[in-house]
């Protein structure tokens, strides 16, 4: 056997053995290679006479050709061998269930829900929403509420107060949201109708307070607003946050500064086994404070009490949360527990509608 025919055997059996395409892109190159073993007989051609050259340089070609083909064919082989150890380790077994989708999975808090409710609730009636900071002033969280000097709202005791500024004036942490209705009061002329959902913050904790909490609150100011168009408002509110078709309610007297004459709201219900159910029984359960605004409160925001009276509410949102949806501990609602929420939280897609339901 000529060394050609050698060469040509020991580089086809190379080509065989190539474990993979690297070991085979080696064969390759050394054997077809600028410097490759073939390559090389080629570059002898130049020097042999034409005869020789007609017969070599055919039977190096044949070689050349023969382990093109070689390496072609064990690249595919190679190929589909890569392609199927990796289908081997990458499948998929479709039989198992999916995964939850965000939507499926995600929950939206209890709170949130709420909120979205009752501004849903309180649009239907005509009302806007309106908003203002968290830190406010102590002139709009008491003073031009016609809180007096000294009342106990004003000490340390009961307020989040920031450290005093050089002139001696402090800003709070709002106790309520009534200094949204001030700033409205201030920077809308009459008639006004809004709700003010928003944080507050008092100085106390327990299972049904919190240092930081939720109120909605609202607002109506109109030359002939009275106390029933309060009571309707209310009632009608009632009736569609707990989703019955009669709701009875109790006005009694009580006092708050910013209004007069003031009242406190109970609604009829019935106690069985842990749970509230409203509409029925012979049960009574305070859920809110409202009265109609007092002249000072409106003099204070540069609207005239003779030509202008109006009426105001306030109820905690945690509050109505839990009442509704039968949750006995208010802390729960702050500890950031997904177990929690997986129980009590409501599916993403579940947007509260008077016509689709509230809590569907």
């Amino acid at each position: 056997m000529s060394n050609l025919e050698n060469l040509q055997s020991q580089i086809l059996a190379d080509i065989a053995a190539a474990a993979d395409e690297a070991a085979l892109e080696a064969v390759r190159v050394s054997a077809l290679g600028k410097k490759g073993s073939i390559s090389a007989l080629l570059a002898t051609l130049g020097k042999m006479s034409p005869d020789e050259r007609k017969t070599e340089g055919a039977k190096i070609n044949l070689a050349k050709d023969a382990v093109t083909q070689a390496l072609t064919a064990r690249r595919d082989v190679l190929k589909n061998a890569a392609l199927d150890a990796r289908l081997a380790s990458e499948t998929i077994d479709v039989t198992l269930p999916l995964r939850d989708t965000p939507a499926d999975a995600g929950r939206i808090h209890p709170l949130s829900q709420t909120w979205d409710e009752l501004t849903t609730i309180f649009a239907d009636m005509g009302f806007a929403v309106a908003e203002g900071p968290d830190i406010e002033t102590d002139d709009y969280n008491f003073t031009k509420l016609n809180f007096p000097e000294g009342h106990p709202a004003r000490e340390m005791h009961d307020t989040f107060f920031f450290n005093p500024k050089e002139d001696g004036s402090r800003l709070l942490l709002r106790t309520h949201t009534s200094p949204v209705q001030v700033r409205t009061m201030l920077s809308q002329k009459p008639p006004i109708r809004v709700i003010c959902p928003g944080r507050t913050y008092r100085i106390d904790s327990d299972a049904t307070h919190t240092p930081q909490f939720h109120q909605v609150e609202g607002l109506v100011i109109d030359k002939g607003s009275h106390l029933g168009h309060l009571k309707w408002i209310l009632h009608e509110f009632c009736k569609a946050f707990f989703e019955v078709d009669n709701i009875n309610m109790r006005f009694r007297p009580s006092f708050f500064p910013f209004t007069e004459p003031s009242l406190e709201v109970d609604i009829q219900c019935r106690r069985d086994k842990g749970e509230i159910r409203f509409g029925e029984g012979e049960d009574w359960l305070e859920i809110l404070g409202c009265g109609m605004v007092h002249p000072n409160v409106l003099r204070a925001c540069d609207i005239d009490p003779e030509v202008y009276q109006g009426f105001a509410w306030g109820m905690g949102i945690d509050r109505i949360a839990m009442l509704k949806y039968g949750m006995p501990d208010l802390r729960a609602f702050f500890d950031a527990d997904v177990r929690w929420l997986d129980h009590y939280g409501f599916r993403p897609l579940d947007i509260p509608t008077l016509f689709g339901g509230l809590s569907a």
